[in-house]
Parts: structure tokens; sequence; C-alpha cells
């Protein structure tokens, strides 16, 4: 399941999780964004239950754009235990980002 995170809701759904979270920062008019869509959306369905997969409108939240310095998107972050654990920026393989994951989840 891919959750929506906002300003709202994000420090219950992400920095309060008990399990990793991936967060997709990204925006609609944003061509390898629209490419990472499909990846991130197998892994939301992969890792469902182990992993917490969501997204966050960069347009629609500027305050937690700017809270994660994001310069670049798309920009996957792994926030484990409310603190980044890893991050990565640009369009990448599904295999970088489950290795990304791996690490977090062992």
């Amino acid at each position: 399941m891919e959750y929506k995170f906002t300003t709202e809701n994000f420090e219950q759904e992400v920095i309060a999780s008990d399990i990793p979270v991936l967060v997709d920062f990204y925006a609609d008019w944003c061509g390898p964004c629209k490419m990472m869509g499909p990846v991130i959306a197998q892994i939301a369905n992969e890792y469902d239950g182990k992993l917490k997969v969501g997204k966050v409108n960069v347009d629609d939240e500027p305050e937690l754009a700017s809270k994660y310095n994001v310069m670049s998107i798309p920009m996957m972050v792994i926030i484990k235990n409310g603190e980044v654990a890893d991050k990565t920026v640009g369009a990448v393989s599904k295999t970088k980002l489950t290795e990304m994951i791996g690490k977090v989840l062992a």
C-alpha cells in the first residue's frame, strides 16, 4: 500500500512509525518521478508489513521538502526510528532501492 504523506500526517505516519518508511519526494510534472512511480508501487506491494511506502508531492508540501533538503527530484529517503537512514536522488533501478531497503531492514 502506498501512502500520501503531508505535513499533517508526516509525524504520525513516518517519524513515529514502528517500521522503516520509504518516502518518495516527487512532483507531477517531473519525468523521472513518473518513471519511478511503478517501481515505488511494486516495492510498496513487495514489502507490505515490513516497510511503509509513501509519497510527498514537493509542490503541495514545500515545508517537508525544505526540512529534508530536497534539491532534486525524485528523491527517495528511508526513515527508520525517526531518522534518515539512507537516501538517493534521481531515477534509480529497483535493484538499487531494494539494496538500500535490505540494509535498513537487516
